[in-house]
């Protein structure tokens, strides 16, 4: 993952609002949930449900599908699993050990 696409996802990891909106998705039964319960399920409004999904949509944390008149959101656990990955690297030139003095 390239320093500009990690800087996306974090970026659309700094809202409380997209972070519940991505447990929300991750806890359902099938990692998909119709943007016709997320407002009420979350205590937000349709149109801010639809900015902060399109926040995690291009920072490339959820995938959508168009079912008839409702798009169905799913999170992509393999974009988490390489920010994670990221965050368990040791910072370039610092040993893994800690601080280099």
């Amino acid at each position: 993952m390239e320093a500009t696409e990690l800087a996306e996802v974090f970026k659309a990891l700094a809202d409380p609002t997209r972070v519940r909106l991505l447990d929300h998705l991750s806890r359902s039964v099938s990692g998909t949930a119709c943007a016709c319960h997320l407002p009420e399920s979350l205590g937000i409004s349709q149109p801010t449900l639809s900015f902060h999904m399109k926040k995690l949509h291009d920072a490339g944390l959820v995938t959508r599908e168009k079912r008839g008149r409702w798009v169905h959101w799913t999170v992509r656990p393999e974009a988490l699993a390489r920010a994670v990955a990221y965050l368990g690297l040791p910072a370039h030139g610092i040993p893994a050990g800690g601080a280099c003095c």
